[in-house]
C-alpha cells in the first residue's frame, strides 16, 4: 500500500498541500496506528478539476467498458479482501470474522452487481416521437461515513463510475485506511486518471469543501440527520443535487401468533451487528401485551451471548463511547427498566460499551426517539395491532425495519402501511439490488442496484 502520507488525486499518489495531520485509533486499545492528511480546500480543489477535466472522455465511455473496469475493480476487491479485513478490524474495531464476511466481503459483491448493471443496463429510451436518454449528473462529492466503511464508499462510488460519473471521496476521518485501500484497487482495476480521487480530511474543512465546490454536480453523503440537513441546505443554494442517507430509529415489530423466539434472537443480533453502530439497526423491539414479558425473558438471555471484547466490538472512538453511556444512563433516569448491561464501560481499556436491553420504554422517552448507534435494544409495549402501527410510524425517522407475523401476506400487509424505506419480512434476508435508503429525516435517494444508479443519472429528450 502506499504511504499513509499521501492523496490520490488525478492517477497519483501525492503529498497535500498542508502538514496537518489526523490520527487513526485502534479503538479497541486506543493506540495510534497511523497518521493520515488533514486535507484543505486546496486540496479538495485539485481533486475536483482532476474529476471535472476526466468527466468529458469517462462519460463517453461506452457502458461495457465501464462495465470492464468495474469488474476489474470488483476483483481487485476481492484480491484485496484479507488486508480490508484486518484493516477494518484495526480502525474500526470490528470483530475480524464481521470484517471478513460483511466489511470486506459486500462490497465486492455491490461492485460486481454494478459492473452487471453498466452493461445491460439502458441508457435511452424511445417514448412517442421522443428519444430519452439517460446521462451521467457529472462530478461527485462522496462523503462516506465510519460505520460501514467499505461498503458505503463501493455503494457511492460504483453507481457514479457506471452511469459515467467522475468522482472524489471524502471519506469518515476514523477509518481512511480503508479508503485508501480502495484508491489502490482503483489504480489497479486501470480507472483513467482523475475519474476517481480521494481527498482524506476533517468533515468541517475537507467535507465542507467538498460540498460547497461549484464544480461538483452531486454530493452523496451517508451520516447524522443533522450534518445531512446542513449539507442539503448548501446544496439548495447553489441548486445542486444530493443523496443523503441519515439517521434511522427503526422498528422490528413482532405481530401476536409470530415465532416469539426467533424474532426476539434475530432481533437481538442485528442490533448487536457491528456494536450496534448501523443506521438501520431494529433498535425498537415491539410486543404485545400479551406476551410482553416473554420477549423480555427472551431478549435478556439472548443477549447474554454477546460478550463486549469478544462478540461485541468497541465503539469507533471515545466520543462515541461517552454519547452510548449518556443514552443509557437518559434511559435509566427517565425509567426504563434495565434487563442488560448499562453505562458503565466493561472493559479499563477501549471504547466499549455493554450490550444492553431496556423493558418497560414508551415511545416518547428520549432512548425511544433518538439514534443512540450502540449495542443498545429498546423493548415496548402494544395494545393492538393499530397500536403497534403508531409507534412503529411514531418517530421523525423511517429507513428500515422489520415484521415478523404468523405468515409472510399478514406481514406484508403490515409493512405496507409503515413510513420507511426497507422492511424485512418475517427474517428475510439481504438483498444488494434493492433500493436503501428512507423516508422522513432519513433521507433523500436510494442506494443499491438499479435505483442506486439512477441516482446518478439526468435525463435529456430529444423530439424529432
Amino acid at each position: 500500500m502506499k504511504a499513509h502520507d499521501q492523496m490520490y488525486i488525478d492517477g497519483a499518489w501525492r503529498p497535500p498541500v498542508g502538514q496537518d495531520t489526523i490520527a487513526v485509533v485502534n479503538p479497541a486499545d486506543e493506540r495510534v496506528i497511523a497518521q493520515v492528511p488533514a486535507g484543505t480546500a486546496e486540496d479538495v480543489d485539485a481533486a475536483v478539476r482532476a474529476a471535472r477535466a476526466a468527466f468529458p472522455a469517462w462519460a463517453s465511455t461506452p457502458p461495457a467498458e465501464r462495465a470492464a473496469r468495474l469488474t476489474a475493480l470488483a476483483d481487485a476487491l476481492a484480491a484485496r479482501k484479507d488486508t480490508l479485513a484486518e484493516t477494518i478490524t484495526a480502525e474500526l474495531g470490528s470483530p475480524l470474522q464481521l470484517s471478513q464476511m460483511v466489511h470486506a466481503g459486500v462490497p465486492v459483491l455491490v461492485a460486481a452487481s454494478y459492473a452487471e448493471l453498466a452493461a445491460r443496463h439502458s441508457f435511452e429510451e424511445r417514448i412517442g416521437n421522443s428519444t430519452v436518454l439517460l446521462e451521467p449528473v457529472g462530478v461527485v462529492g462522496a462523503i462516506t461515513p465510519w460505520n460501514y466503511p467499505l461498503h458505503q464508499i463501493v455503494a457511492k462510488v460504483a453507481p457514479a463510475l457506471a452511469a459515467g460519473c467522475t468522482v472524489v471521496l471524502k471519506p469518515a476521518e476514523d477509518t481512511p485506511l480503508t479508503a485508501q485501500l480502495f484508491a489502490e484497487a482503483t489504480e489497479a482495476a486501470g480507472l483513467p486518471p482523475g475519474v476517481f480521487n480521494l481527498v482524506t480530511g476533517l468533515g468541517p474543512v475537507a467535507g465542507q469543501a467538498l460540498a460547497e465546490h461549484e464544480d461538483v454536480d452531486l454530493v452523496s453523503f451517508t451520516g447524522s440527520t443533522a450534518v445531512g440537513k446542513r449539507i442539503g441546505a448548501t446544496a439548495g443554494a447553489a441548486v445542486k443535487r444530493v443523496a443523503l442517507e441519515l439517521g434511522g430509529k427503526s422498528a422490528n415489530v413482532i405481530l401476536p401468533g409470530a415465532d416469539l423466539a426467533k424474532a426476539v434472537n434475530v432481533g437481538i443480533a442485528n442490533v448487536m451487528t457491528n456494536s450496534g453502530q448501523t443506521c438501520s439497526a431494529w433498535t425498537r423491539m415491539l410486543v404485545d401485551a400479551e406476551r410482553y414479558d416473554e420477549a423480555v425473558e427472551l431478549a435478556a438471555n439472548a443477549v447474554t451471548k454477546y460478550v463486549a471484547g469478544e462478540r461485541v466490538g468497541p465503539l469507533v472512538n471515545a466520543a462515541q463511547q461517552a454519547r452510548v453511556r449518556g443514552y443509557i444512563a437518559r434511559g435509566i433516569e427517565e425509567g426504563a427498566r434495565l434487563i442488560a448491561g448499562g453505562p458503565d464501560a466493561p472493559l479499563a481499556t477501549g471504547f466499549y460499551v455493554s450490550p444492553t436491553v431496556f423493558a418497560d420504554v414508551t415511545p416518547d422517552m428520549t432512548i425511544a426517539q433518538e439514534e443512540i448507534f450502540g449495542p443498545v435494544v429498546s423493548i415496548l409495549r402494544y395494545e393492538d395491532v393499530e397500536d403497534a402501527l403508531r409507534i412503529a410510524n411514531g418517530t421523525v425517522y423511517g429507513l428500515a425495519g422489520a415484521v415478523w407475523a404468523a405468515t409472510d401476506e399478514e406481514a406484508v400487509a403490515f409493512a405496507r402501511r409503515m413510513e420507511t424505506g426497507q422492511v424485512d419480512i418475517n427474517g428475510g434476508r439481504f438483498n444488494p439490488l434493492a433500493p436503501f435508503g428512507g423516508y422522513k429525516q432519513s433521507g433523500v435517494g436510494r442506494e443499491l442496484g438499479p435505483h442506486g444508479l439512477a441516482e446518478y443519472l439526468q435525463t435529456k429528450s430529444l423530439q424529432f
